[in-house]
């Protein structure tokens, strides 16, 4: 072995052992917790800066600032963590999408106070913890590795983190302290962060924003190793490492050097791109908090407001002109997030990287060095540098379908720290570029003008992508993705849509903060600042075109009329309120102003009082004692001695008796009239609405096409077999049998329902059949078109439609847009079956315009079945359509159902209520282990299954 390979492999074990230090915190911390700390390079930071100021400023021996450091104040910053940001939202839930936000904020709130205490220039003073020699460092990392391995498999402590992350819930009732073991995984996976951190300073300059986005780029470590094992993420991180260091030696010519020289140098980026966008994806739960309400129309008023406060700038000058003429266009960058984030409900922390691009375009092109491209002018380099940049919107669409929650977040970061590695960080795409103003708006005032023509052609279009049908798709696919799905909305390519979309606007906004500052800055494009903007809209209101506004107003008024630091710190501390103020500051300011608004007596009207007055009779008061006096007490003996006897009964005559008779007849009191529901009147009308004719010989001429009286929607005309067949359905779940060889017909006109205890496998059966989940064997027929690949809305579009066990509304939406959603994207988009279907469901009155969110489970149960219906289909698969009603709602829902069928619409219904099934079902099919045991009558065979269950 030569000197210099050897010297290249002790400088990547290095590397390499500082990277699997992150990789164990961050897999400590995942298991114990489940949240995946963003913060962790932050900490590391921190922990770095804490150390240099102990030995370096006050003068301390390094082993006092070292126990200090890595001894108290990590573990201190990781248990303070837990306790006061992410104990909160697992209190409320553990909704992933609150700890994300969350680890984030922290993130940008530990860098902007870093900047605020000890500045944003770097520093190469850090001091040397271990020495230069690699081997101390390899050995701290297995020592660490093989302690937490044999503490895992070999301790209390290592049997209840087990417990706690196979099931929190349940290892609590089993008594064990789930917050003592989330604590300790926060404090050792602090202490790994702050080992990191003062392992890699003296290797590096410190600044607040460098070291934790370097420390976050070897995450690829720990994803690589699925968060769980220990072994390979040591063994990936030192070999990432040897191998980055041993990529120096290679020099080739030509125009392979400089790429190959930026490989090398971030090889843990390349790492991180591969393991976001290729490796097996984890964390599959769902990416944002989903709106509990609808959404609060702006008032006018606020608009005006606004309007005011961005026209005022054209009357500033000198440095204030100068620092106003960067908010519209960041604006413009922050509703791009408001598209893909908050209206699509799309993870993107990428976002600086699309607007960085629009600058660099708009640069290249107004220069004339953009390949194959002639000198533009600035408006027309900026508006081509948009249509260049909106199809890179596919790198982090791409990934989205497939991906969500942690998975899409680590995904749009590989690609937003990719772009800033591979193409901003690089000198053959980035030397010697200016950036000037268009012609004719060189001036501050004028150029500002123009971006205010800008920023409301931006706002337009996101207005359309907020309105409409494209705009009630977005917020389904938001609200429940599969529900969007099973409602027929293509949600691919409304995923597409929306990142290109957000693409664009970001390309814009890049574009003219490029030109704002009259040069491209890679700093201002840089990954900590997209995180920074993601939090920002996120907790100023992630659906509020005004909210992108104030945040853009904000984060740049506080950069240029602050400390360096302050607008990080204070979106920080918003972002990692949220775990205690689910809804947001507005929330949060709402209730506090409710709490201290005086309360002022209510005082009822005339009318009121007088209905108080007969409902709650006004009680008397007890009567005051007055005592006689002597006289008194005589008087009072005197009455009292006075007996009077009870009055004698008088009986009448016989003769009296009849002549009373007579004179009074008793009259019978008329009987009680009985009016049926809303909800049974239309299901009346329609069961009678349908009339059953004899068949007619068959003729030569087709038959006409009659239109169903329940959705309006044609009936097929001829012989067309629409029955619904599964055929050898096989399904399997980590070696677990869940379907097996299952063979089942639901035919039009009919009702089939299938029972059965749980673990029978009919959920697995009901989603193979909607298309939620693809079987591993046998095939799915409608009719004779094989279905078994079709994914959800494509089954939908094809007459298939589905509720579900647990509610799928979408609750920002009203009652009839969420009907106008499957009348929208149903199998025949037909607006007028909207009012058809809730005058048949009884939602036709003032309910229809309430948001779905908070209404109750037998209206929302109404909601879904309506949505369905809209779309005409052929046949509808119910999931436990009764979970959550009372009797008269699942009479009510029985004699929907009935009318369904004898239109013609082929049924299939899960269900655990016997009696709704023996009055529903024509056929009855028992489940279990997988396999249909028994098929009849419901008679026979619920008969059957009641005498066979003890």
């Amino acid at each position: 072995m030569s000197s210099l390979t050897y010297d290249l492999t002790l400088a990547g074990l290095s590397v390499g052992s500082a990277a699997a230090l992150t990789g164990i915190g961050l897999i400590v911390t995942y298991r114990a917790t489940g949240v995946v700390n963003f913060a962790h390079g932050a900490i590391a930071m921190v922990c770095a800066y804490a150390l240099r100021a102990c030995v370096v400023e006050w003068g301390w021996p390094l082993w006092a600032g070292a126990t200090l450091t890595l001894l108290v104040l990590a573990p201190g910053l990781g248990v303070a963590l837990e306790r006061f940001v992410f104990r909160p939202t697992a209190v409320l839930g553990g909704d992933p999408a609150q700890t994300l936000v969350a680890s984030i904020g922290v993130f940008v709130l530990l860098v902007g106070g870093a900047a605020l205490v000890w500045g944003q220039g770097a520093r190469d003073d850090a001091p040397e913890v271990l020495r230069a020699d690699p081997w101390g460092q390899l050995a701290v990392v297995l020592i660490l590795s093989a302690a937490v391995g044999a503490v895992v498999r070999w301790t209390r402590f290592g049997r209840e983190l087990r417990a706690v992350v196979d099931d929190r819930q349940l290892a609590v009732l089993g008594g064990i302290d789930a917050d003592r073991v989330a604590a300790a995984g926060w404090a050792f996976g602090s202490f790994t962060a702050g080992l990191t951190g003062v392992l890699l300073a003296p290797h590096v300059r410190l600044d607040p924003y460098g070291l934790p986005l370097l420390v976050m780029e070897v995450v690829a470590v720990a994803v690589a190793a699925r968060m769980r094992s220990l072994p390979v993420a040591v063994v990936v991180a030192l070999g990432i490492g040897v191998a980055q260091s041993q990529l120096t030696r290679l020099h080739p010519a030509g125009w392979s050097e400089p790429l190959l020289r930026a490989v090398g140098a971030n090889l843990f980026v390349v790492a991180l791109l591969v393991a976001a966008l290729v490796l097996p994806r984890i964390g599959t739960r769902d990416a944002l908090p989903r709106t509990a309400t609808a959404r609060v129309p702006t008032p006018p008023g606020a608009w005006i407001v606004a309007g005011v406060l961005f026209l005022l700038p054209l009357g500033f000058a000198g440095p204030d002109l100068q620092t106003s003429v960067q908010v519209p266009a960041l604006g413009v960058v922050l509703l791009s997030l408001v598209v893909v984030t908050g209206r699509g409900g799309q993870i993107s922390l990428g976002q600086a990287a699309y607007a960085g691009l629009g600058a660099l375009f708009t640069a290249l092109l107004a220069a004339g060095r953009f390949p194959g491209l002639p000198r533009l002018p600035e408006l027309a380099a900026l508006a081509l540098a948009v249509v260049l940049v909106a199809p890179l919107g596919l790198l982090t669409g791409w990934p989205a379908i497939s991906r969500r929650g942690l998975a899409l977040a680590l995904a749009t970061f590989a690609v937003g720290v990719g772009v800033s590695r591979f193409v901003f960080a690089q000198p053959y795409a980035t030397a010697g570029l200016s950036l000037g103003r268009p012609a004719g708006f060189d001036g501050d005032r004028a150029y500002y003008a123009l971006e205010l023509a800008l920023l409301a052609a931006a706002l337009l279009a996101t207005r359309l992508l907020r309105t409409g049908r494209t705009g009630r798709a977005l917020a389904a696919m938001r609200d429940h993705e599969a529900g969007a799905s099973a409602a027929g909305v293509r949600v691919p390519s409304l995923k597409l849509l929306a990142f290109v979309a957000g693409a664009a606007l970001a390309a814009l906004g890049g574009g003219m903060l490029g030109m704002g500052l009259r040069a491209f800055d890679p700093g201002a494009y840089d990954p900590v600042r997209g995180l920074l903007w993601f939090a920002a809209v996120v907790v100023l209101g992630a659906d509020s075109t005004l909210g992108a506004l104030l945040a853009a107003a904000l984060l740049v008024g506080l950069d240029a009329g602050a400390r360096g630091g302050v607008a990080a710190a204070l979106i920080g501390v918003l972002a990692v309120l949220a775990g205690r103020f689910p809804g947001g500051p507005y929330e949060a300011l709402r209730a506090v102003a409710v709490r201290l608004r005086p309360r002022q007596a209510v005082r009822p009207t005339p009318l009121g009082a007088a209905a108080r007055a007969r409902l709650r009779p006004v009680r008397a008061r007890s009567p005051r004692v007055v005592r006689p006096t002597p006289l008194g007490q005589a008087a009072w003996a005197t009455l009292r001695s006075v007996r009077l006897r009870p009055p004698r009964a008088v009986r009448a005559t016989p003769l009296r008796q009849a002549v009373r008779a007579r004179l009074r007849p008793v009259q019978p009191r008329p009987p009680r009239v009985v009016r049926p529901t809303p909800l049974g009147q239309a299901a009346w009308a329609t069961l009678r609405s349908v009339r059953l004719q004899p068949r007619r010989p068959v003729q030569s001429r087709p038959p006409r096409v009659p239109a169903s009286p329940v959705t309006g929607a044609a009936r097929p005309a001829g012989p067309p077999d629409r029955t619904l067949r599964a055929r050898g359905l096989k399904a399997r779940y980590d070696g677990f049998t869940a379907l097996d060889d299952v063979d089942l017909d639901v035919p039009p006109g009919r009702v089939t329902a299938i029972v059965g205890p749980n673990g029978a496998g009919k959920s697995t059966l009901f989603h193979c059949l909607a298309g939620t989940l693809t079987p591993a064997g046998g095939r799915i027929l409608l009719g004779t078109r094989d279905i078994t690949a079709l994914p959800a809305h494509a089954r939908t579009r094809l007459g298939v439609a589905r509720t579900f066990q647990q509610l799928a509304v979408f609750p920002s939406l009203t009652v009839a847009d969420n009907v106008r959603v499957g009348a929208e994207q149903g199998r025949a988009p037909d607006p007028a079956a909207v009012e058809r279907v809730l005058r048949l469901l009884a939602l036709d009155g003032p309910v229809r315009d309430l948001p779905a969110a908070g209404l109750p489970t037998g209206t929302l149960r109404r909601t879904e079945l309506a949505r369905a219906l809209a779309g005409g289909p052929r046949v509808l698969l119910l999931d436990e359509p009764a979970a959550g009603l009372d009797t008269a709602e699942v009479a009510a829902l029985a004699r929907v159902l009935k009318a369904l069928a004898a239109d013609g619409t082929a049924l299939l219904v899960v269900e655990h209520d016997l009696d709704l099934v023996a009055d529903l079902a024509h056929v009855v099919h028992v489940m279990t282990a997988g396999r249909i045991v028994a098929s009849g009558p419901p008679g026979h065979v619920l008969d059957t299954l009641r005498a066979a269950t003890p």
